[in-house]
């Protein structure tokens, strides 16, 4: 069905109250953005910190209502609610019906990741073998739902392209902020024998129990919140979050990861390296810098 969409601008300490008075007047869903972004690459917020939700100092937020819900009396309701809100700060827009989930599909397109790992959409059924014929793939089926992690992202596809590098065959692998499963996921089709996925929010535990299903890993896959864990240390460690919680985690990590294993970490903007090579050398050891357009993946192994 249609919906009638509300945006509004607001100062990040004014959020939480809007969004209440927002869900009360009978707000369908509600998604924020960067109201300084200039393109909508800029908008997402990827992967929050543990027990984070980083947000910007402005916000563009928007409500979908029913496309049959009165605007002025909106507006009104929404005044009364929000004596300081200026009418000229509320923009009304109709939204077209249309099926999100064929819309996802029709830009999700299958995508290579080093040497033989393939990412396909779960609803497109991949070759087994490369166009020459002379080497087996190895294809992860996906449908990210909810969570983040379908490849797209530098960040993930930095990851992707160090797992496919590794040589996995009966290691166990910890991947911390999971996501959709698409790494831990990846490593198992690699080989890995099982693997754990971590991650704050309970949505992306359940995209990455789905996803294992559909690749027939779900098996060896196990997953946990942070505050769950209680794992032995893993063979091969990999964390796609952001820089801030990679160094608070950092100890963490470390004690996550045998001795000698091969870990790697991104969700790092270009320029935030610099600290966490200091951090991560108190416990980590062969440090390098690898990038992909504005993001950085730092890899190693974990000292002896």
């Amino acid at each position: 069905m249609p919906f009638l969409e509300l945006s509004l601008t607001i100062r990040v300490e004014q959020q939480p109250h809007v969004e209440e008075s927002l869900n009360d007047l009978g707000a369908l869903s509600i998604t924020l953005q960067d109201a300084d972004a200039e393109t909508p690459d800029e908008q997402a917020i990827f992967e929050p910190g543990v027990g984070e939700l980083p947000l910007w100092p402005t916000i563009t937020l928007n409500a979908l209502f029913d496309e049959h819900t009165d605007r002025r009396g909106l507006a009104e309701a929404l005044g009364e609610l929000l004596p300081w809100l200026e009418p000229d700060q509320l923009t009304f827009h109709d939204v077209a019906d249309q099926d999100w989930e064929r819309a996802w599909m029709d830009q999700f397109k299958p995508m290579p990741f080093g040497r033989r790992l393939w990412i396909y959409p779960w609803n497109i059924e991949p070759p087994t073998h490369n166009e020459s014929g002379d080497e087996e793939l190895v294809v992860v089926r996906l449908d990210p739902g909810l969570a983040f992690g379908s490849g797209t992202h530098p960040t993930t596809a930095l990851c992707l392209e160090w797992l496919d590098g590794l040589d996995l065959a009966g290691k166990t692998i910890t991947d911390y902020g999971c996501g959709s499963g698409i790494l831990a996921i990846a490593a198992l089709k690699l080989g890995a024998a099982s693997a754990i996925g971590v991650d704050n929010d309970p949505q992306a535990l359940t995209a990455s129990i789905d996803n294992a299903e559909r690749n027939d890993v779900a098996d060896r896959l196990a997953v946990f919140l942070p505050e769950d864990v209680e794992a032995e240390a893993a063979d091969v460690f990999i964390a796609n979050i952001l820089a801030g919680p990679l160094g608070a985690l950092a100890p963490t990590f470390a004690a996550a990861a045998k001795p000698g294993a091969p870990f790697a970490i991104s969700g790092i903007l270009n320029g935030q390296q610099d600290e966490l090579l200091q951090r991560y050398a108190e416990w980590f050891d062969d440090l390098r810098v690898d990038t992909h357009e504005d993001w950085v993946r730092i890899s190693g192994r974990r000292r002896a």
